[in-house]
């Protein structure tokens, strides 16, 4: 056997129609398509959603709810039982940058409460969560906001 003689399964390959080609074809004159009407013409395609002319349906529909997404303030979250890892007492957004904890240093930071601390920490970050702030100062360390 040759690559030349190789040849696909039979029925395996679907002829194509060909459209036009007379009436004795059963697909002769219209080409299937019927009698005018933006169907029956060449280029045709209608946009996603367009139901003719008639009002779409996502349009008929009413909106709800509201998205504050343009002035919503993203935190970065941090929590307790990742600071208790780290050697030093002074924990600042930098400090969380450098370890790699933190990704930017633009965004604010959010300490939560998950896990214990052990150690006296002065933490400076953004916001600070109730049960985190009560951890800290349980353990004798500070929870400082910044810029107010």
């Amino acid at each position: 056997m040759r690559l030349h003689q190789i040849r696909p399964k039979e029925k395996a390959v679907k002829e194509r129609k060909r459209v036009g080609r007379g009436p004795g074809s059963g697909l002769g004159k219209t080409a299937g398509r019927g009698h005018k009407g933006q169907k029956s013409r060449s280029g045709y395609s209608r946009k996603w959603g367009f139901e003719g002319g008639q009002m779409p349906l996502y349009r008929r529909i009413p909106k709800r709810g509201f998205n504050n997404a343009l002035f919503a303030v993203r935190y970065q979250i941090v929590n307790l039982e990742k600071i208790e890892g780290l050697e030093e007492t002074e924990i600042t957004p930098q400090l969380l940058k450098e370890k790699g904890i933190i990704k930017k240093i633009s965004l604010p930071v959010k300490i939560l409460s998950r896990g214990e601390i052990s150690r006296p920490y002065t933490i400076h970050a953004h916001k600070f969560s109730q049960k985190a702030k009560e951890k800290i100062e349980a353990a004798g360390g500070k929870a400082i906001v910044i810029g107010g």
